[in-house]
């Protein structure tokens, strides 16, 4: 798919969010907003080996959404790929939707695992990647954090884990937005020199505009060819990215659009295609 088409899509991909939070009436549309290029580049731009008509492939890439309360994203990604019809996503959080406020496995299979408590991605996702090397499988994990899940201390044994067994088939993935539940994640607790931080831990680490598709997708290709040890993917990114009164606010991390406010955010969201 060409690059133009990518921008067009992950602008489809924030409509289909928008609209999702408004139909629940709660969710968190900040997060989810600012991680739409990174799937779009995952997903649609030849790096995930994820194929819709067979979800199961023992080959397939593995992917896990760390950040799982940003699942609105994801379900309209699924949607886009033809597993999620367009009227389910409206059942987003609703009582016996399939489509709860973070991922089920058990309701969704062709998602890799149920999400939850924060800081555990991370961990799962060394677990599938030193899985395939001891099977000898090619598939490659993917795994995107919060940045706030860099103030857990389970994220930071798995990166010592990661670094140990020398998984040079995972590649994990921060969403730098800059903003949490409670504020800035420097007030909260301060991250800075992620990159410096990673490095001494033995990660190869690459810095990237996280809503420049092209720039994942060569990020992506980079950590392809890394040897003997993991790659993190620094996505710098704006949280509420795309529509202007979300962006950069961090009362929209769980604050669902009301019906006047979703309807501005989709003409502003329009307007740009």
């Amino acid at each position: 798919m060409v690059l133009k088409n990518l921008d067009k899509l992950a602008n489809q991909i924030r409509q289909d969010i928008i609209q999702e939070l408004e139909a629940a009436g709660s969710g968190h549309p900040g997060g989810s907003l600012s991680i739409v290029e990174i799937l779009t580049a995952l997903y649609f731009g030849g790096i995930l080996n994820f194929d819709a008509q067979n979800t199961d492939d023992p080959e397939r890439d593995r992917f896990i959404l760390s950040k799982a309360h940003c699942c609105p994203a994801l379900y309209s990604v699924f949607h886009r790929l033809g597993l999620i019809k367009e009227t389910e996503l409206l059942t987003l959080r609703k009582l016996g939707s399939r489509l709860q406020g973070h991922p089920d496995r058990l309701k969704l299979p062709f998602i890799e695992t149920s999400g939850g408590s924060l800081g555990q991605g991370l961990s799962i996702a060394c677990g599938m990647a030193l899985s395939a090397k001891m099977d000898n499988s090619k598939y490659r994990t993917y795994v995107l954090m919060s940045d706030g899940e860099q103030e857990e201390g389970q994220t930071w044994e798995a990166v010592m884990t990661a670094a140990h067994y020398d998984l040079d088939n995972l590649t994990g993935i921060i969403d730098l937005n800059g903003l949490q539940i409670d504020g800035s994640t420097e007030h909260v607790k301060s991250l800075e020199n992620m990159r410096s931080r990673y490095e001494s831990f033995g990660w190869h680490v690459i810095e990237v505009d996280g809503h420049n598709i092209q720039s994942l997708i060569n990020a992506f290709h980079e950590a392809e060819h890394v040897h003997s040890k993991p790659t993190l993917i620094l996505a710098r990114t704006i949280k509420g990215k795309g529509v202007s009164f979300m962006e950069n606010v961090a009362e929209w991390h769980g604050t669902a659009p009301k019906a006047e406010e979703a309807e501005r955010a989709l003409e502003e969201l329009r307007a740009k295609i």
